[in-house]
């Protein structure tokens, strides 16, 4: 389906079944899931209220999806076995299975070992 901007703006939800607005046009009182998260909000399970289309020329448009904020809900905290199961994956992930040490970084997967196991002749020559 080709879009112009023009076809974007459909405030009542006629064309597209929900209201739709132009890129960067959104009403105020909505926001996207990222928008929500920076706010500390969550979409708390309400439906999606809104959406945002930006037409492309070789592919289908790009669209975003906004919820209501004063429906949202704020963000669940973290509980400390949560915190503690995050850190042990993070520390897994800086865990090298060739020299079995910390990097100090996250290991690449497509290395799937550290830089200095990777590549041990680049290493010595530096």
């Amino acid at each position: 389906m080709r879009l112009t901007p023009a076809d974007c703006f459909d405030p009542t939800g006629e064309r597209f079944g929900i209201p739709t607005f132009p890129w960067r046009l959104a009403p105020d009182g909505y926001a996207t899931r990222r928008q929500l998260r920076v706010r500390d909000l969550r979409p708390g399970g309400q439906d999606i209220a809104a959406q945002l289309l930006r037409p492309r020329r070789k592919r289908g448009p790009l669209v975003a999806y906004l919820y209501r904020i004063d429906r949202a809900k704020p963000v669940r905290p973290m509980t400390p076995a949560k915190r503690l199961a995050l850190a042990k994956a993070m520390a897994a992930r800086r865990w090298c299975p060739s020299c079995r040490t910390d990097a100090g970084y996250c290991i690449p997967t497509s290395l799937g070992m550290c830089v200095t196991c990777a590549y041990p002749e680049e290493q010595r020559a530096a």
